[in-house]
């Protein structure tokens, strides 16, 4: 949400710089994300100021320049070279001063330099229109009817504005604030000083309603209060500049006087209008009720759209909609060049019922942003006054009736009791009843009752408005004292406490996480955050929708209407997106979570760890050529976090997995514990990644539940290892972790590890078969060990590799 400090100081008088009102609002709840600045004129004229011009002369050198010598307010003037024809002494002038920066209408910016001019020194430039963007001419330079003193900013003399705008991340909590006077009732609380709605007092209608369009409300439940007024002799066209500056300052490009009014009301005030062609409401009378299930409507976009039965809409007389309320216009009723008469709207919806309709017709409006959070209906009448009084002003209308206003069942205020031991309780420190009484007086918050309890201890039953839609209950009032009080001015205390005791888990799940993160960045991978919401597109097959989704009812975007059974997509999301952008190396991780159905009102959460490789090991330089990643890294990668949880040497088996086109699956405890390989080319495709991507998943849930703190000292061995190699020449099939097991089975004192350094697959080995050089690591901690001990276990290792594996040992 954009809000404009010099909109919003219209609201709410205040010097305070644009900075420190961010850090205000922040501190209160309403994140500042941003301070974007905005000037009328690039660079607003800085170190631009006004002078007078003291004494000219043609220059010596130079037939076409002027020699001057410019007062510009300094104790010494400036001798500056002009190349102006019309430049003369005794003349008001704009001086651009040495280190200002200009924009001209036409070329690139420039910086003014102290610098020699046919060998003259010159401390600045005489300017003309063109030269600081104010205008197209160059024919000489300006020439000021002006009785400012030298050196006033030229920025002060040409009036022009400037203004910061505050994009505030809103939270959906804070409707209260979704406008630029709920964001200055918001600064009244915090700086102690007034804010004011604007002036409405001069408005007018007259008693009479003949020519009036009747309200009828079939649904009071969805539209508990509408209101309209009838405005005549309208005359649509362009804004003025003030109005079209204020609405481009938020990011809104400017239509028509009439939609433009509307908008700006909304943004001021927070209350949504809609205005409907009079002459388009057949039977002058407007009726709130439900659409009719699969009724055809056609809203302003051009765009044709079903209705739902749930649906409330605004119809005429005959019962044909207009507007989905709250939502968006119809385009037959809509404002026109031709319209002459013009009905506002101006009402409160039910949030449930604005927020269904947007989310099944795919809808987002400024309007339905604040009709689901929830308005103040008490704004209703105020601001149709206000856009009533903005309409004589910019579009010559004239209040034709009185303003109907339909409020069957008035929305009370909530009544939520405040008992003030629980305030210190809840926020850590003492608050004065006095301080806590000013907070909510000037949050709109009354007292209206005041007593003690049996304790003799004070109680308050409060009154708390309609516009604040969060504040229900007395957590939320302390709440509301806390943000404006400030959670800076909560002291920490020496011995920090908890009212309750909670078991502790054993290993930390927080801990484990960071040290495996620690981990694989260190090997030069980088943490990923993806959406949880994904593309059910992903997993059609042939059509046909995949029935363990979970499906988002209601979802902003078709691109995000599942919650996601897999990490793989929205990782191979990242992975275009960068390659897309020439950054094809990628070594990335993700904890996250995936989500199933496994039955009717059935569902499943499981925590993933995921490993992605992709593009070259490293950039190539002349000393080394770089090349692809391979599966035996990434396997690395997870085989070294696998031991970090006591699961040093995995066993492992064919991978079976929907999105691997071949792989392993590894084993800890007989249960697969990972799942890494290449991305099938179809997936890639898919997802228009271009490049090969090796995947893992590993079930961090599994990892968590059966971690081993297996952090051992030992003493360094005193004697020496022995290595041998053997040559074992076995089927295809055959894989290399099943002769690791074989060997780790067979001898299990003085085997220290097993490693495999070539493998070798040729004619002359035989039709399907093939050689690994395997590599083994003998060690006895309590003596040397002698040749006849090696040769023992090596002849026990190769009988069992002939028996077990069907090996020859090639010698």
């Amino acid at each position: 949400m954009k809000i404009s400090l010099d909109w919003l100081r219209t609201l709410i008088p205040t010097d305070k710089p644009a900075v420190e009102l961010g850090q205000l609002l922040t501190g209160s709840g309403l994140e500042v994300e941003g301070i974007e600045e905005l000037e009328s004129i690039p660079g607003g004229l800085r170190g631009v100021v006004l002078g007078t011009v003291l004494t000219c002369e043609r220059h010596p050198d130079a037939d076409k320049l002027s020699l001057t010598t410019v007062d510009v307010g300094d104790a010494t003037p400036r001798q500056i070279v002009c190349g102006a024809p019309n430049v003369a002494a005794g003349q008001r002038v704009v001086v651009a001063l040495e280190g200002a920066t200009l924009y001209p209408a036409a070329g690139e910016p420039f910086k003014i330099k102290k610098s020699k001019i046919r060998g003259a020194a010159s401390e600045g430039m005489i300017c003309a229109e063109d030269e600081i963007g104010l205008g197209q001419s160059h024919a000489g330079i300006m020439v000021l009817e002006t009785e400012l003193p030298n050196g006033t900013p030229a920025a002060e003399y040409f009036g022009l504005d400037s203004d910061s705008v505050y994009e505030i991340g809103l939270t959906p909590n804070r409707a209260d604030a979704a406008s630029h006077y709920g964001v200055a009732r918001e600064l009244r609380a915090l700086l102690r000083q007034p804010c004011h709605l604007p002036d409405i007092s001069k408005f007018h209608a007259p008693a009479s309603a003949e020519r009036n369009i009747t309200v009828e409300i079939q649904d009071p439940e969805a539209s508990p209060r509408y209101a309209g007024l009838l405005l005549e002799n309208v005359q649509v066209g362009p804004s003025p500049e003030w109005l079209q500056r204020r609405l481009r300052s938020i990011g809104l490009s400017p239509i028509n006087n009439v939609v433009d009014v509307t908008n700006f009301v909304l943004h001021e005030l927070g209350q949504p209008l809609h205005a409907f062609d009079a002459d388009q409401i057949t039977g002058n009378k407007i009726i709130v009720k439900r659409a009719q299930e699969g009724e055809k409507f056609t809203t302003l976009d051009g765009t044709e759209r079903t209705l739902k039965a749930a649906d409330l809409v605004i119809a005429d007389a005959n019962g044909a909609p207009m507007a989905l309320a709250g939502v968006f216009g119809g385009k037959t009723s809509g404002v026109s060049d031709a319209t002459t008469r013009v009905f506002l709207e101006s009402a409160y919806f039910q949030p449930a019922a604005v927020r269904k309709s947007s989310q099944v017709h795919q809808l987002k409006t400024d309007a339905s942003f604040r009709f689901e959070r929830g308005t103040d209906p008490h704004m209703v009448p105020v601001a149709l006054k206000r856009a009533a009084l903005l309409l004589q002003e910019v579009a010559g209308a004239t209040v034709a009736a009185g303003i109907v206003d339909e409020y069957p069942a008035p929305i009370s205020h909530t009544p939520v009791r405040l008992r003030l031991p629980r305030v210190e309780r809840l926020v850590g420190q003492f608050i004065a009843p006095e301080r806590i009484r000013q907070i909510l007086t000037d949050l709109d918050i009354l007292i209206a009752e005041e007593s003690q309890d049996a304790a003799g201890h004070a109680e308050w039953i409060l009154s708390v408005p309609p516009h604040k839609v969060d504040v229900t209950r007395e957590a939320d009032v302390i709440e509301e004292i806390l943000r404006i009080y400030g959670y800076n001015h909560v002291a920490l205390r020496p011995h920090n406490s908890a009212s309750f005791l909670a078991k502790f888990p054993n290993p930390d799940p927080e801990v484990l996480r960071q040290n495996t993160a620690r981990l694989l960045s260190g090997q030069g991978f980088s943490e990923i955050i993806t959406n949880s919401l994904t593309n059910s597109l992903y997993f059609e097959k042939e059509g046909e929708k995949d029935e363990t989704l979970v499906p988002v009812l209601n979802f902003n975007s078709a691109d995000l209407n599942v919650m996601r059974p897999t990490l793989l997509h929205s990782g191979l999301e990242i992975i275009r997106y960068n390659v897309n952008r020439r950054q094809r190396d990628l070594k990335l991780y993700e904890f996250g979570k995936t989500y199933h159905r496994e039955a009717e009102g059935k569902y499943t959460e499981r925590n993933k760890l995921v490993i992605y490789l992709s593009g070259n090991t490293a950039a190539e330089t002349w000393q080394q050529k770089s090349d692809k990643t391979t599966f035996h890294q990434l396997a690395a990668a997870v085989q070294q976090v696998l031991a970090s949880f006591g699961f040093a040497q995995p066993a492992s088996q064919p991978v079976q997995h929907p999105y691997l086109a071949g792989g392993l699956t590894l084993l800890a405890q007989n249960q697969p514990v990972a799942h890494l390989g290449a991305v099938s080319p179809a997936i890639l495709k898919r997802l228009d990644v271009n490049q090969p991507v090796w995947y893992a998943e590993l079930d961090w849930d599994f990892l968590m539940r059966k971690y081993k703190n297996t952090l051992t000292a030992k003493e360094l061995a005193k004697f020496p290892e022995v290595r041998r190699d053997l040559s074992v020449v076995v089927d295809r099939t055959v894989t290399f972790d099943q002769l690791r097991q074989i060997a780790q089975r067979t001898e299990k004192k003085l085997l220290q590890s097993v490693n495999v350094f070539d493998v070798y697959e040729g004619e002359n080995l035989g039709a399907g078969k093939k050689s690994y050089s395997v590599s083994f690591t003998l060690q006895d901690p309590t003596q040397t060990l002698t040749d006849q001990a090696i040769d023992g276990v090596m002849q026990r290792l190769i009988g069992q590799f002939e028996k077990q594996a069907g090996a020859l040992i090639r010698k």
